[in-house]
């Protein structure tokens, strides 16, 4: 039996805050989705979904907030000067910056921010 990594689901509190994020990360996400439980972004033959806490309580049987650090999502931009601009894209339209932009020792431009539920979104090039 084989497998294929096909999709990352994140739950959110808020569908249109959340998506509001992803847009300005770059996804292309139709204001359409705002209100629904479930949303999937399909990129390259992988797929982000993202799932109300509700709908997760269903499905899960119940919900706990968690708490701490557990995975990274990264995005590839186009080049150094991209990152830069992305970040602060995001941060002039309130999100949160977790690290500006640096030059990292193993040799890529890097940056954090943070997603409206406290995910950490890495950013690089």
């Amino acid at each position: 039996m084989g497998i294929k990594f096909d999709m990352i689901g994140i739950v959110v509190k808020d569908m249109r805050k959340a998506l509001d994020f992803y847009r300005v990360l770059g996804l292309e996400i139709p204001e359409s989705a705002n209100d629904a439980p479930h949303v999937e972004v399909a990129q390259d033959g992988f797929r982000l979904a993202f799932d109300s806490q509700e709908m997760i309580k269903d499905i899960y049987g119940g919900w706990e907030e968690p708490a701490g650090h557990r995975i990274e999502l990264a995005f590839l931009c186009d080049s150094r000067e991209a990152v830069d601009e992305l970040f602060n894209r995001i941060t002039e339209r309130g999100y949160r910056g977790h690290r500006e932009p640096w030059d990292a020792f193993w040799g890529q431009r890097y940056a954090i921010v943070e997603d409206p539920d406290g995910n950490l979104i890495s950013l690089f090039a």
